[in-house]
C-alpha cells in the first residue's frame, strides 16, 4: 500500500479507501489508485465476497469504536495532494494519531480535492456528518470554511482562525511568533534586517508579518525595499530569483541585510542554501531565522534558529474539543490560541560589525 501510495501520489489512507470501496476520495482519485495498483501487479488476497464481508466488518468495528476524522482540502494554496509528505503537516498528523489513540479514538484521514470540492464534500458529509471532524484550515479562506461548516456541524478547524466565524478554531499565535523573531533580532544588535516572504499568501503568513512589523516599529527599524524578498514556500532549495536579487545588491555595491527573517522553515532552508551557493556564510555574514520548528530545522547546517510552533499542544486541544461534542454541544463558542517560542540555534549571531 505504501508503494502504491507513492506511485499514485496520494496518502496511504487514500489507497485504503480505494481498495475497500469506502467513500472519502473522489472517483478520479480512486480510479487512478486502482489503475496504478493494477499496473504494479497488485492482486487482492481475498475473493470479492471475502472483501465485501471484510468491508462490512470494518464498518461494524468503526461504528462500534469512536473515531475522529482528519480532513484536508488538497491542491489549494500551500497544501498539495501530497500534504502528508510536507514536514509541518506530517508532524501534525503524527500528533493527531497519538492524541486520538490516547483518548480512545481511532483516526480516519480523508482529503477533498479542491477541483472537485462540492462532490467530495457531499460524499464526506454523507458519511461523517455526525462525527467529530478536525479540519486542516491552513490554506482555507473564510468562504470555504463556512461551506464546510454547513455540512459538518461537529467541526474543529486547526491552524487558522477567522474571529467572525462561529466555528471553534485551534491555531498558532502567529503574530506573537513574528514579534518574538523581530524583537530578538533587534536585541541581538541587528539594524539592517530583511524579510523573506512566501509568494503564496495565507492568513498565517500575514499574521507573522504583522507581528514582525510591530517589533520593527518598536526597534525604530525600517526594512529596506531592496531587503524584501518573495520566494516559493514549497522548495527547500536554492532559488534563482532570490539569488538574482542578492547578486544585484552586491554588484551595485549595496550592503546585504545582516539578518533575514523567513516566514517558514522551508523558506529559511531555501534561503540558507541560496546564500551558500553564492559564497555567503550563515551566520557569519547573514543571520537566518525561520518559523515552525520542523524536524528538518536541526538537520540542516547550520542548525536553524526558528520560532517554535507547539504542534503537539495544538493537536491535543483540537482532539479534546472534537471529542467533547457529544457532551457539550456549545463547543462552537471556543477559540484556542497557542503561543510560540523562539529557539536559538547556530544559524544566528550578532551582526558582523557588532
Amino acid at each position: 500500500m505504501e508503494d502504491i501510495a507513492r506511485l499514485a501520489g496520494v496518502s496511504k489512507a487514500a489507497v485504503s479507501l480505494a481498495f475497500s470501496g469506502k467513500p472519502g476520495i473522489g472517483d478520479e482519485t480512486r480510479a487512478r489508485i486502482l489503475s496504478v495498483a493494477g499496473k504494479a501487479g497488485y492482486k487482492p488476497r481475498r475473493s470479492v465476497q471475502a472483501q465485501e464481508a471484510a468491508t462490512i466488518a470494518d464498518a461494524a468495528v468503526e461504528e462500534a469504536s469512536p473515531a475522529l476524522l482528519f480532513l484536508v482540502i488538497a491542491n489549494a494554496g500551500i497544501v498539495t495532494s501530497q500534504y502528508d509528505r510536507q514536514p509541518f503537516f506530517r508532524e501534525l498528523i503524527h500528533y493527531l494519531e497519538q492524541g486520538s489513540r490516547a483518548g480512545g479514538f481511532s483516526l480516519l484521514i480523508s482529503a477533498i480535492d479542491m477541483a472537485r470540492f462540492d462532490d467530495d464534500l457531499r460524499a464526506i458529509a454523507d458519511v461523517h456528518s455526525d462525527r467529530g471532524v478536525i479540519l486542516l484550515g491552513t490554506n482555507l479562506d473564510k468562504k470555504t470554511l463556512s461551506r464546510i461548516a454547513e455540512r459538518l456541524p461537529k467541526l474543529i478547524v486547526l491552524d487558522t482562525c477567522f474571529e467572525t466565524l462561529p466555528i471553534p478554531f485551534v491555531y498558532t499565535n502567529n503574530a506573537l511568533g513574528g514579534y518574538q523573531a523581530g524583537t530578538w533580532l533587534c536585541r541581538s544588535g541587528h539594524r539592517s534586517i530583511g524579510y523573506a516572504a512566501s509568494d503564496v499568501r495565507i492568513p498565517n503568513f500575514d499574521a507573522r508579518r504583522r507581528g514582525f512589523d510591530d517589533a520593527m516599529r518598536e526597534g525604530s527599524i525600517a526594512v529596506a525595499f531592496e531587503h524584501e524578498f518573495s520566494v516559493d514556500p514549497m522548495i527547500p532549495a536554492a532559488q534563482e530569483a532570490f539569488q538574482t536579487k542578492i547578486e544585484k545588491l552586491r554588484n551595485e555595491g549595496k550592503p546585504l541585510p545582516t539578518a533575514l527573517f523567513c516566514e517558514s522553515d522551508f523558506i529559511a532552508i531555501g534561503v540558507m542554501k541560496s546564500l551558500a551557493e553564492l559564497g555567503i556564510r550563515v551566520p557569519e555574514e547573514v543571520t537566518v531565522v525561520g518559523f515552525d520548528d520542523i524536524a528538518e530545522a536541526v538537520i540542516v547546517s547550520p542548525e536553524l534558529t526558528t520560532v517554535r510552533v507547539d504542534k503537539e499542544k495544538m493537536v491535543r486541544c483540537a482532539v479534546r474539543l472534537a471529542t467533547s461534542f457529544n457532551e457539550s454541544p456549545s463547543v462552537g463558542g471556543i477559540n484556542i490560541s497557542v503561543d510560540t517560542a523562539l529557539i536559538e540555534r547556530r544559524s544566528s549571531a550578532p551582526p558582523p560589525s557588532a
